[in-house]
This record gives structure tokens, sequence and C-alpha cells, in this order.
């Protein structure tokens, strides 16, 4: 898939203040600071889409992208910000149930993953949520440039074997590489695949 524009459409608190279009949506979420806005910038192929910051929860909105006039990437807010007050994490945390469980045209929710660190139990967590709600995911496995191929390998087969014990589920797999542009084009790919016709 060939990216010609992506544009920022709006930032929403809640499900109620999503837009009201028919694009298909592709969410991407992941833990603070896993390299999410350098993803969304990679993939659209701008440099400052998403803004990057060295704060861990800057994302604190449903920010949604309109790619090429024909589908819609949704930055989601990440789960375990390390500085947002009690009350507002929930509050995010409750935004982003209802628009992954409720958003009619949401086609796949990418959820990211360092691949440096063993598996977390956040991680773990959400992932077992989305599968018990039947809602489909794949995984991205980012910052990917830091690891050996080998050491890649061993992490993700690691995640699998965590994974099996809260999910049924076999999800689509990605390594990728913000800094070296790596599994742009698989992640692409597999968006072109799960495109279709809006609806009603």
């Amino acid at each position: 898939m060939k990216i010609n524009s992506a544009t920022f459409l709006v930032s929403a608190p809640d499900l109620a203040s999503c837009p009201a279009h028919e694009l298909q949506e592709f969410a991407f979420i992941g833990r603070s600071n896993v390299g999410k806005s350098s993803m969304v910038n990679m993939l659209t192929g701008r440099k400052d889409l998403a803004k990057v910051s060295a704060t861990p929860g800057f994302t604190k909105l449903i920010n949604f992208f309109t790619i090429n006039n024909a589908w819609s990437l949704v930055d989601l807010p990440g789960y375990g910000y390390a500085k947002v007050a009690q009350r507002h994490r929930t509050e995010f945390n409750q935004a982003v149930a209802d628009y992954l469980q409720h958003r009619p045209n949401l086609r796949c929710t990418f959820v990211l993953i360092d691949s440096r660190i063993p598996p977390q139990h956040m991680d773990l967590e959400f992932l077992g949520w989305l599968s018990g709600c039947g809602l489909p995911f794949a995984l991205i496995f980012t910052k990917s440039d830091k690891l050996s191929p080998k050491a890649l390998q061993a992490s993700v087969a690691d995640f699998r074997t965590n994974l099996a014990e809260v999910s049924e589920v076999q999800p689509e797999i990605f390594t990728s590489s913000s800094k070296l542009r790596q599994g742009r084009n698989e992640i692409l790919g597999f968006i072109a695949t799960r495109l279709v016709e809006p609806t009603g």
C-alpha cells in the first residue's frame, strides 16, 4: 500500500465524540513509551503527524488520522501512564474500552509490544481482555533494531508462550523498527487485506 495522504482529522475524549464517518478504522495502542507515535509517523511517512514525546502517556485523547481519503488510523491513549492522576486514568481507560467494544467500523487493533523486555503483565492483561471480548487484534513488536535476530526471535517466542495462557487467539505478529522503517510494508499490506467496503 502506498500512502499518498495522511491528515489529522480530530481528537475525541470519548466514544460519543468520535467522528461520524464510514471509513474503516485501524487502531494502535500499547504501554506508555513503547514507540507508538514513532510507529504512526513511520507508517504514514510523515515526520510529525503524531507527536513524539519523552514523557510517558503523552497521548491522552483518541486521535483520528485520515489515510488516502480511504481509511482511518486511530491513535489510542497508551495504558500505564506514569504521570496521570488516577481519576483521569480511569476516564481514559473507559474511553478506550468503549471505543474498542462499540465502534462498528473498527477492523483491527494493533497492540505494540516492546521487544526488548520480558512479557509484561499489563500487556497480557489487556490482550486477554481483547480476546475475551472477541475483538480482532494483531501484535507489533517494536524497537527490533535493538536486538539481534536470534534475541528478537526468542523474545517473540517467549511472548507467544505467555499469551497462550490468557488467550486462545493466535494473532498476526509483526516485528518493526521505526528507526530503520522495518515492518512498514508488512503492516500496511495487512491493513490493505482487511479493508472492506463501507456498510449501511
